[in-house]
């Protein structure tokens, strides 16, 4: 088998970058939060700062790599139905991410927080179906 090498491969390899630094960055701040609030202080904050800084851009190359794709891919059927599915998810991923890291009602921070999580995994997923 001969591995191949081309715009096609660059593409896809920077979009699973944008998604894996962007879903994968959300799994860590799950895991890290109670050491940051047993730290006490602001630091929960400004590890959420950094990582804003770090996973935003990544969501636009996701984005940006998503969009390519979907100009390149010729589809049709139950492939253009998930992909549509997929676009929505990522739609609520980043809305609810821009809540969650605007408000300080702290309800609202926990909801938008699960909604983005989740939905970021569900276009993971349909990524994957694709």
């Amino acid at each position: 088998m001969e591995a191949n090498f081309g715009v096609d491969q660059v593409r896809l390899f920077l979009h699973l970058l944008g998604a894996t630094v962007w879903l994968g960055g959300q799994i860590v701040m799950l895991g890290i939060l109670p050491a940051l609030r047993s730290i006490g202080g602001d630091a929960p904050k400004q590890v959420a700062a950094r990582f804003a800084m770090v996973s935003w851009p990544f969501f636009g190359l996701a984005v940006i790599t998503g969009i390519w794709n979907m100009m390149i891919v010729d589809g049709e059927g139950n492939y253009a139905a998930v992909l549509g599915i997929k676009m929505l998810a990522v739609l609520v991923s980043g809305a609810a991410a821009f809540v969650h890291q605007r408000t300080a009602n702290p309800g609202l921070k926990g909801a938008t927080g699960g909604i983005g999580f989740l939905a970021a995994l569900v276009a993971m997923f349909l990524g994957v179906a694709l």
